[in-house]
């Protein structure tokens, strides 16, 4: 009788609530109040980050970058800082991200820093926020600066997916001294004295049987093996970058990084999937077989993003009429997708115990051999806080609510 829907001015109340209006108002107020800062609302996810670094054996631990957009185009006449995005008809915000994670098993330990970027200005988490009409790739170095001063107790190594895998931004990362792992495309690289492209590289590798198995992974929904090759090549080319408002050609310092080829195979040898990845992390630090598992969990933000989203708190239908408070209700709602991200990880006796109880109680329909998922992990734990929550206002015990429904039953003449 629990049918999912799409929040409007808040999330549902719990049962101590009097009234639902009454919810509304105190939502409102406290994203309306100027003392409720970013800063201040990220602060708890950035201690989370910190505390779970210390769960972890890695020297290393991942930051990964990436960008979404909130689709608000049915409420361009609510919302008044709403932008185009793409075509006309796309119009929102764009959400930019960076989420911690474990090195060693994955793990979604908390978003670090978020920028939502409206028509007018961009809300930030930042020290610094950057301005409106920057390019969201600028977010990236002033994030990795900013990351230096958040006291983590391990190396961060940034990962971040092609698009941002321009030669000038590698230089600029390695020259500040910053750890990354990038997906590019094709390019022509120094290898041993010899130009060549990766393209050429990747097939000379499988031709000499370079390639050694670095585990199993999923690939839509099916169990497949990882395999991966590297080879030390120079980035040697000019790149590109506007100076003074026109695109210059630069000459750049020539940088050396390991080139990781992952590929994703069935049992069959058929070749998936498969990347091509710079890095400057030392190879006596973290072998092929790390770097191309860092990168799998990449994909663990888009899972994320999905949960703030469609698959769970409905980001796209909240009814806010300003960025600055889809801003701060969305760091409030990102503490509930940490929990189930925690939850859906752990495999201790107890937690497992609990993720059957939240499913039951969700109500959801499971795929045959799929225990448990993300939105039915946050729709039971919903209802079990307000049912406990209703247990302890009311002193009642679950005895005393069955002999109540009879009653109430009775009097209906249903039974």
């Amino acid at each position: 009788m629990n049918a999912a829907t799409r929040t409007a001015h808040g999330p549902r109340s719990l049962p101590d609530i009097g009234k639902s209006t009454t919810a509304s108002q105190a939502t409102w107020r406290f994203f309306s109040n100027e003392r409720v800062t970013l800063q201040k609302l990220i602060e708890p996810l950035q201690q989370l980050g910190r505390d779970g670094c210390h769960a972890s054996n890695s020297p290393f631990v991942l930051l990964v970058h990436d960008w979404c957009k909130l689709g608000y185009g049915s409420q361009k006449r609510r919302k008044k800082d709403l932008y185009q995005l793409t075509h006309k008809d796309d119009i929102g915000y764009d959400l930019y991200t960076a989420l911690l994670m474990e090195a060693d098993t994955g793990i979604t330990l908390a978003p670090m820093q978020t920028h939502l970027q409206t028509a007018d200005q961009v809300y930030s988490t930042a020290e610094h926020p950057p301005g409106c009409d920057d390019h969201h790739l600028d977010h990236l170095q002033p994030t990795m600066d900013e990351a230096d001063a958040w006291d983590l107790p391990r190396r961060v190594v940034h990962v971040i997916d092609r698009e941002a895998n321009s030669l000038g931004r590698l230089r600029s990362w390695h020259a500040a001294g910053h750890l990354f792992l990038v997906r590019c495309d094709d390019r022509r690289v120094l290898c041993e004295s010899e130009s060549i492209l990766l393209t050429e590289l990747n097939a000379r590798l499988d031709e000499q049987l370079k390639f050694t198995d670095a585990g199993k992974a999923r690939y839509q929904g099916k169990k497949v093996h990882r395999e991966v090759a590297e080879k030390t090549v120079t980035l040697h080319r000019p790149h590109s970058e506007v100076i003074d408002g026109k695109k210059r050609t630069v000459t750049g310092e020539p940088i050396e990084v390991r080139a990781v080829f992952v590929r994703l195979v069935d049992k069959d040898n058929w070749v998936l999937a498969e990347w091509f990845l710079l890095t400057n992390v030392p190879a006596d630090q973290a072998p092929a077989a790390e770097i191309g598992k860092w990168y799998y969990f990449r994909w663990r933000i888009e899972s994320f993003f999905k949960l703030l989203k469609s698959h769970g708190l409905e980001l796209e239908y909240w009814q806010q009429e300003s960025g600055l408070a889809i801003a701060k209700r969305l760091l409030v709602a990102a503490m509930a997708c940490v929990v189930v991200k925690q939850l859906e990880a752990s495999e201790s006796e107890s937690v497992i115990k609990f993720r059957k109880y939240l499913v039951r109680l969700s109500g959801r329909r499971m795929k045959h051999k799929v225990e448990f998922t993300a939105p039915a992990l946050l729709a039971g734990y919903y209802v079990h806080l307000a049912m406990t929550q209703y247990l302890e206002e009311n002193e009642l015990t679950i005895n005393e609510l069955k002999s109540l429904e009879k009653s109430v039953m009775k009097d209906l003449q249903l039974v």
